[in-house]
């Protein structure tokens, strides 16, 4: 799935109990580490292009970053680990394993499988590919809806 989405659905799933904006950055945060620092390399070098890259020009330490934040053991530790400290904000990064958990059957084995299980488990599962137009739209209605229900059933007064 695209990292707005997930951000969006982080935002409008996790983000009403005062971290709106963490739920924001959760939901976007597997992505933002692995494709997002690639973004930032590859414009900085004049290397970026539109499209989806072919995989030998993906840097290896992409694939690790990636498995890592895909990882619903990590995101459970880490969630854990915050929520000794921090309960009110392990709410909000609740959108992390959401994302993941919505990575699993968007990412086809081609491209950026989800290694749910990692560091214990490669297993993957080859699913549909989130720019299957028909799973595009469904994500975009999934996502309206969210957004109007949310609209009428919390109070005007909670905010970040």
């Amino acid at each position: 799935m695209d990292t707005f989405s997930h951000a969006l659905w982080g935002y409008g799933l996790f983000g009403f109990r005062g971290h709106a904006r963490l739920a924001l950055l959760f939901g976007a945060l597997p992505d933002l580490l692995s494709f997002g620092l690639l973004l930032v390399i590859r414009i900085s070098t004049g290397d970026f292009y539109f499209g989806k890259p072919d995989l030998d020009s993906i840097p290896g330490w992409t694939f690790i970053i990636y498995d890592f934040t895909h990882s619903l053991i990590i995101a459970g530790l880490a969630i854990t680990l915050v929520a000794i400290k921090w309960r009110t904000i392990s709410y909000a990064m609740l959108a992390w394993p959401f994302h993941i958990l919505l990575d699993i059957p968007f990412h086809s084995a081609e491209f950026f499988p989800t290694k749910m299980l990692w560091p214990l488990s490669s297993f993957t599962i080859d699913g549909i590919s989130w720019a299957t137009p028909w799973i595009w739209y469904s994500n975009l209605a999934g996502l309206l809806l969210l957004f109007i229900y949310r609209k009428k059933m919390v109070p005007r007064h909670e905010s970040n």
